[in-house]
Order: structure tokens, then sequence, then C-alpha cells
């Protein structure tokens, strides 16, 4: 009979707790489970992952799988004399499967039954949500707690530089297994609400800024808000309206690759001007050879 180490399937030490026993099942079994595995040999390997958790996690069978000794995966032995209340002598090992033994102890009539039948437990499903956030909250990252319908609340951090449509995915928060399986993953697609100011395109964000046709001609320095604080503008004289001014690697802070933070020159008028104001104006079209309109008909 060749000996299985089922803490080593398990990868757990043989002093770890059944809450550990089962967290390494879970993980494993996330991993190997045919239905979506792509690793080489996994149904047999979730087979042994199965009757490993079996064991392990009944009090009963692991105190009796822990009275057979210590011995290396795959090497021969038979069971001590007296294990399990039996003599031991008589009985012809080496023909038996090492489950066999527990099977003959406890009965065949458990979960781990079916799991040597070959079908290993359902993982529960994977369920999909929306999480809005606000540009800020995105930008800088920010810890949500959200409530789920298969698994109740759940408290995550959204990394700083997070897009819209991103998808964050949540081990073992989505829906539980019907039969004793892993549970599924929670899939989150970030959306982001729209914003009184800034507009995002990709990872850049810009941001409409008017100025004076005074600034645009002369030129003028600006304070501009960002969503990582105010930074000061040059608007070079002779700035056109429409014209974009760049400060590079201030938009969405993506790991791989920061977008830049776009400002927008708008040249605005005032809406009422006063007597002396409109003097000024009327002076400036008198000495004033600009001609915005070229090409356009003459009187």
């Amino acid at each position: 009979m060749k000996y299985k180490d089922y803490y080593a399937i398990l990868g757990v030490a043989r002093d770890a707790s059944r809450e550990e026993i089962n967290k390494a099942y879970r993980r494993l079994a996330r991993k190997y489970h045919p239905d979506v595995s792509r690793e080489a040999g996994a149904e047999e390997r979730i087979k042994e992952i199965n009757e490993a958790r079996d064991i392990l996690g009944d009090p009963d069978k692991r105190v009796a799988y822990d009275r057979l000794g210590h011995h290396q995966s795959g090497q021969d032995f038979r069971p001590p004399p007296g294990w399990a209340g039996g003599s031991g002598r008589g009985t012809d090992f080496s023909g038996m499967d090492f489950s066999d033994l527990f099977s003959q102890l406890f009965g065949a009539g458990r979960a781990g039954a079916s799991y040597s039948r070959g079908r290993p437990p359902t993982p529960g499903r994977d369920v999909e949500m929306g999480l809005e956030l606000t540009l800020e909250e995105a930008f800088h990252g920010v810890e949500k707690r959200i409530d789920t319908h298969a698994n109740g609340s759940v408290r995550l951090r959204i990394p700083p530089g997070t897009l819209p449509d991103k998808r964050l995915r949540l081990a073992g928060k989505g829906a539980p297994s019907s039969d004793g399986g892993a549970p599924g993953d929670l899939l989150l697609r970030i959306r982001l609400s729209p914003h009184p100011v800034y507009r995002l395109e990709g990872a850049d964000i810009h941001l409409d800024t008017p100025i004076t046709p005074w600034e645009a001609v002369l030129g003028a320095t600006l304070l501009v808000p960002t969503p990582g604080g105010n930074v000061r503008v040059r608007v070079p004289a002779g700035a056109r309206s429409g014209q974009k001014l760049r400060l590079a690697g201030r938009g969405m802070p993506v790991a791989d690759n920061a977008g830049d933070f776009h400002v927008e020159l708008r040249v605005v008028v005032p809406a009422e001007s006063s007597e002396a104001e409109r003097a000024l104006y009327e002076q400036l079209g008198v000495i004033s050879g600009f001609d915005p309109r070229p090409g356009f008909p003459r009187e």
C-alpha cells in the first residue's frame, strides 16, 4: 500500500487548524476543478485534493490518519498493529488503495464517497455587479463596503487610478457552492459618475478653463484645480480659444501609464460692460489692424 501525505497535498502544516485546511482546500479546488482549470492533470489532482479534505476535515478521520504516523508520499507501508481497533495482522494490504482504509473504517456514505467516484463538487457561480465611483475616488483610491445578495457585506480597497469598465475580481466572494465546493468570485465592473468640471478621456483628464480677452492677448498665470491639487499654469501671449495646455502625468495615476491633464482655454467676454469698458473696446476697434475673418467678403 502506498502512503499519501494529505497535509502535503493541501500544502498545510500537520498542526493546521480546520479553518486553515478548509481555506487551503477552497484555493486548490478553485485552481484544479476540471470545469475551470487548464492545469495538466487537473482531474486527478482534484481527486487527491477532495480526498485530503475529506480525511483531514473530519475530526475522527484525522485522528485515525495521524495515528498512522508520518511517512513519505508514495512510500510502501502497512497500518501498525492495533490501528483503528484491529490487530492489522493477517490482512493483505498490497492491493488496497490508501483511501479504502478510511472507507472501510468510516463507511462510504459521506461526501468523500462521491469524490472517489470522480464527481468533484461544483464551484459556486461568479457574481457580477456594477460599482459607481466619483472621479476623485477613482483618482485617489478609496475603501468601499458593498452589499451583495450572494455573500452579504464585502469590504474592498479600490486602487488609485482605476478607470471606467475595469473589472475587479474578489476571489471566493461570489455565490456559494450547493454541494460543498469552492465559492465563486465577485466581479465588480467600475463606472464613474459624471463630473461637474472634469472630463475623462481614457486616462487623460480635461478641464475647460475660461480666460478673458486680455489674458489671451497678454498672457497670464492661472491657478488651475486638478484632482491632485492646484497647479499654476502659464497661458502664453496670443492664446486662442480651444488651445490645450498639457500637464504631463497629472491625469489618472494608472500604474503602468499615467494620463495627462489638459487645460482647454475658452476665451469669454463679459455679459455686460461699463461705459468706460465699452469706450476702450471702441478705441481698440479703431486702432487694431487684426482681422479675425480673412477671406470673408467685405462691403
